[in-house]
């Protein structure tokens, strides 16, 4: 099935209000499609960047009922996440944990050059791939762990939304603990708290992530 762009789902959800089922079989790309991953993964190489590869999430179906947000998944070549053009991407699903301070500040990290994807943009809290097997709402928990050192004191699952590209994200929205710290990872050469206000963001906060906490924010 192939999914609509733009905003699948909206919550809140509890984490606990997230299923979702995997299937054995992994998802089989046209050719065309593999051999345009292929060819990224070479000019990731090219550029020393990671190139390792392997299998990730494939969100195939959802739906909402009675509350519950349920997620249909599947494996799929990781690589195809790299695939910018129409739809490339193949719904090659990943999760978004935005990360809000006690006092409702955002946090934002400047991605490392050497990264695959993405690199010297700023983003908004914590993401990755979903690994096979794993509940989507545990990412977001995985995530923010694995990249900044800290949990959440509160944490709701937002939206379901699909890129132009072919990505689905699951978006979720963390909440520290007062007086919680943070500890950047590799994957990150900068960071600052941006102001609660998002008028007051500074300059380097493009479209996007505007348009990801404005989302948020109509959901609080």
């Amino acid at each position: 099935m192939t999914l609509a762009t733009g905003i699948l789902a909206r919550g809140p959800w509890l984490p606990s209000e997230v299923d979702v089922s995997w299937r054995e079989e992994p998802f089989a790309p046209a050719q065309d499609v593999i051999d345009a991953a292929d060819q990224a993964l070479e000019q990731l190489r090219d550029r020393g960047s990671p190139s390792h590869d392997g299998l990730a999430a494939r969100l195939r179906d959802f739906e909402v009922v009675d509350g519950r947000l349920h997620l249909d998944c599947e494996p799929v070549r990781w690589a195809v996440r790299l695939l910018s053009s129409e739809g490339g991407a193949m719904q090659s699903l990943s999760a978004l944990c935005v990360v809000r301070s006690a006092d409702g500040r955002w946090l934002a990290g400047r991605r490392a050059e050497w990264l695959a994807t993405w690199s010297q943009r700023w983003a908004l809290g914590a993401a990755g791939s979903v690994e096979v097997g794993e509940n989507p709402a545990d990412t977001l928990v995985r995530e923010l762990e694995e990249e900044w050192s800290v949990s959440p004191e509160r944490l709701t699952i937002e939206a379901l939304v699909k890129h132009s590209t072919g990505i689905t994200m699951l978006i979720g929205q963390a909440w520290l603990a007062q007086g919680a710290t943070v500890t950047p990872d590799a994957e990150h050469d900068d960071y600052a708290w941006w102001p609660a206000d998002v008028d007051r963001w500074p300059e380097q906060a493009d479209a996007p992530l505007r348009l990801t906490a404005e989302l948020l924010r109509a959901a609080g």
